[in-house]
């Protein structure tokens, strides 16, 4: 996986994994948000982040994309 996108509340987090994700990434946002986008420290509108996920597959990018998960309230 070179990229992880991850549900949050407030966006998708935003992780690269591997060297490729760091790189191709670098190629879609602007030099000041590299060190936090590469410390898996950004978080992005969800619609954002499925079209990035789509950009990233069509390069070739392995992207594991995590929907919403939810913990179960117990009554």
């Amino acid at each position: 996986m070179d990229i992880s996108l991850s549900d949050k509340r407030n966006g998708t987090q935003l992780e690269p994994k591997t060297v490729h994700g760091i790189l191709w990434l670098q190629t879609h946002f602007e030099s000041q948000h590299w060190e936090l986008i590469s410390n898996g420290l950004v978080i992005i509108p969800t619609k954002d982040a499925q079209m990035l996920c789509k950009d990233a597959t069509n390069a070739g990018l392995n992207v594991n994309f995590i929907n919403s998960l939810s913990q179960i309230d117990k009554i």
